[in-house]
């Protein structure tokens, strides 16, 4: 299918891994050019290397924290034009919520809900202007479900996933949507890492423990980072501009829900 974005700027944070660099991948597939953004710019300089090698599109790095207000300036500048933002962070550490502090929570706050929001509030009304916008929002199943130890993420972006949805009906009548993302198991080193440190938690074995996690899941595997980034990229295209203000949730049927 022709998505109906090749030669849109998108603008992708967090993208130098993950589902972050999957979606910039699909998009770029798609043809859109890109500004990516991440932490370590080793890792960021090689994504967009491969991006550009393998797509042909024109793709600018912008390395730091995209909680840094003068990281967002530099990616605005580096694309002032924007027709694709994919809002994309990572989450404060796995705890208990007896042990955040004032300065953590407010940490959190900042990284998942006020940087998104920030992001939305430099894009849209020129995406508005224009007659053509796509904003996607990768937050989480913790959004819909409790994962213990993630409390301050999922209280973070449910407020994102709230504040957002006035947005959402204000801009749609200029062709401009946003839409929400909520991965659930996806093959990420994140994954991975929040799975050993859960075995190490309960003093589990590893292998047995991501096989329990894995079987938790009704698909019976952990998702594809590719299959996520096609579905941020439909989101994204011509054909997406009916639907806005949605929460699709990715998760191989884990959130067990009838509505």
């Amino acid at each position: 299918m022709d998505l109906g974005i090749k030669g849109r700027r998108a603008i992708v944070c967090a993208a130098s891994r993950g589902l972050g660099r999957a979606s910039a991948f699909s998009l770029a597939r798609n043809g859109a050019d890109l500004v990516v953004n991440g932490r370590d710019e080793q890792v960021l300089e090689e994504t967009a290397q491969a991006i550009r090698e393998e797509t042909g599109v024109a793709v600018e790095a912008v390395a730091g924290d995209i909680s840094d207000p003068v990281v967002q300036a530099a990616m605005i500048e580096a694309s002032p034009e924007p027709d694709i933002l994919v809002n994309n962070n990572g989450g404060p550490p796995r705890r208990d919520f007896r042990e955040i502090d004032r300065d953590a929570f407010l940490q959190g706050v900042v990284m998942n809900m006020a940087t998104p929001v920030e992001m939305i509030g430099r894009v849209v009304d020129g995406m508005a202007e224009r007659g053509f916008g796509r904003i996607v929002n990768i937050t989480s199943i913790s959004v819909k479900m409790p994962v213990p130890g993630l409390d301050l993420s999922s209280g973070a972006r449910a407020g994102l996933t709230a504040f957002v949805a006035g947005i959402a009906s204000g801009v749609a009548p200029s062709n401009v949507t946003i839409n929400n993302l909520l991965p659930g198991y996806f093959d990420t080193d994140r994954l991975r890492s929040n799975i050993a440190a859960g075995a190490s938690a309960t003093g589990a074995d590893l292998t047995k423990f991501t096989a329990q996690q894995m079987a938790s899941v009704p698909a019976k595997r952990f998702g594809d980072p590719d299959e996520f980034g096609e579905a941020c990229a439909f989101l994204c295209s011509a054909q997406a501009g009916y639907i806005t203000g949605q929460n699709l949730v990715i998760d191989g049927g884990r959130y067990s829900s009838v509505w």
